[in-house]
């Protein structure tokens, strides 16, 4: 099954996360499908680009999202539609 999730990137007590599509099997920094966006949670607001739209496309072929993910998807759509 392929899972919706971060990765950590960056420093040391500097974390910087991306956003990807992988197989639930492999481990955490493991290769991914897709690369879908990036968090960055050191900026004041917590810097968020995701493409919304190749995330529906993983949903509609039954990826599923890890609970930080889906919130962090729904912050992105909060935004889009209150812009």
């Amino acid at each position: 099954m392929v899972k919706l999730r971060l990765v950590r990137m960056g420093a040391k007590k500097r974390p910087f996360y991306r956003i990807i599509a992988i197989d639930e099997r492999e481990k955490r920094s493991g290769r991914p499908l897709e690369f879908l966006g990036t968090y960055d949670p050191k900026t004041s607001q917590g810097e968020l680009k995701i493409e919304t739209a190749a995330v529906d496309g993983w949903l509609a072929k039954g990826a599923q999202m890890s609970p930080t993910v889906k919130s962090l998807v729904a912050r992105a759509r909060r935004a889009a539609g209150g812009a």
